[in-house]
């Protein structure tokens, strides 16, 4: 099985930029792109395959026609479906003040699994700020209450951003992407989202964006957020790169590698790697990979080799 190369799909949301066309070098016919979804699965964007046997074939079709178990690995059998989805993330403007149901909810309400996610700060702008839960704890009728007299941004926790800040954006939590943020999103196979405020933007009908009060209500969690605003490892300096693990729970393990000459990863038979190319370039088993590249290596595939100089974000189960 070889490592598959995937194609993005891209989002043009009206709070996006250009970073991802500029700084990326992506090829779209839209004029800002907020969103490139670099591995989905998901019914609103799948990506495809790019070169090699299964060029131009969906992600999801190769793992059901080649099995589960071996794309995929054991560990995402406990899974209904494709467990994880990632993003790059434009904000050239403020988006909207959302939040994300957990999985009971979301299930019972949307037909989905719910959203829980993590930001890692590719770059940022030196007054880019982002909104992460509540400054103190409040009641849900004093959320609801704050959405209707306009008063939600003076409860709101508001925090300065810089590249290298990872947020952990449990479901539940009410959270927001700054204008100027460049972010890595990954988060579970899931697009249910509630908005409760939108500046008094509106959208291409020329009417006012839909938000979702009483869902929103019914999911957030109305007190300051527990979780530290940073990675949960400290680097490591390792013979040709340096590691630093990002993220470990019972939905995904992320890490960042700076990689200065060489590193050699692998997959065993519980889960994939997905590859993320934040930085740099070099070759991955001999092929080309630069800035922007998304790989999929197949739970069966082994050990692979990165060379040159690039900054990668390593995702698995």
């Amino acid at each position: 099985m070889e490592i598959l190369k995937l194609k993005p799909v891209f989002k043009d949301y009206l709070w996006g930029g250009t970073r991802l066309k500029t700084d990326f070098g992506f090829q779209s016919d839209y004029d800002k792109v907020a969103e490139g979804w670099m591995l989905s699965c998901h019914k609103d964007g799948k990506n495809t395959i790019d070169g090699g046997k299964y060029d131009g074939k969906a992600l999801d079709e190769v793992i059901e026609a080649e099995g589960k178990e071996k794309i995929v690995g054991t560990r995402s059998l406990d899974f209904p479906y494709f467990p994880v989805l990632i993003k790059l993330i434009d904000a050239k403007d403020n988006l909207s003040i959302q939040v994300h149901p957990d999985n009971d909810y979301a299930q019972r309400v949307e037909g989905e699994f719910g959203k829980t996610e993590i930001w890692y700060v590719i770059d940022a702008t030196d007054d880019a700020k982002l909104i992460y839960g509540f400054k103190d704890k409040i009641s849900s009728e004093e959320f609801k209450n704050a959405i209707e007299d306009n008063t939600l941004l003076d409860v709101l926790n508001t925090v300065n951003v810089k590249k290298g800040d990872l947020f952990f954006i449990e479901a539940g939590t009410v959270h927001a992407i700054g204008k100027g943020v460049l972010i890595a999103e990954i988060q579970q196979n899931s697009n249910s989202t509630y908005r409760v405020y939108d500046y008094g933007r509106v959208g291409a009908d020329g009417k006012p964006r839909e938000l979702h009060v009483k869902k929103a209500v019914d999911v957030a969690v109305t007190e300051p957020p527990k979780y530290d605003i940073k990675p949960m490892g400290q680097p490591e300096n390792k013979d040709g790169y340096v590691s630093t693990l990002l993220t470990k729970c019972d939905l995904f393990t992320v890490h960042h590698y700076d990689v200065t000459e060489k590193i050699t990863l692998n997959t065993n038979e519980k889960s994939f790697n997905h590859i993320l190319v934040v930085d740099g370039s070099g070759e991955i088993n001999g092929t080309p990979l630069k800035k922007g590249d998304s790989y999929f290596i197949p739970a069966s595939y082994g050990d692979y080799e990165i060379k040159g100089k690039c900054e990668l974000i390593v995702t698995n189960i």
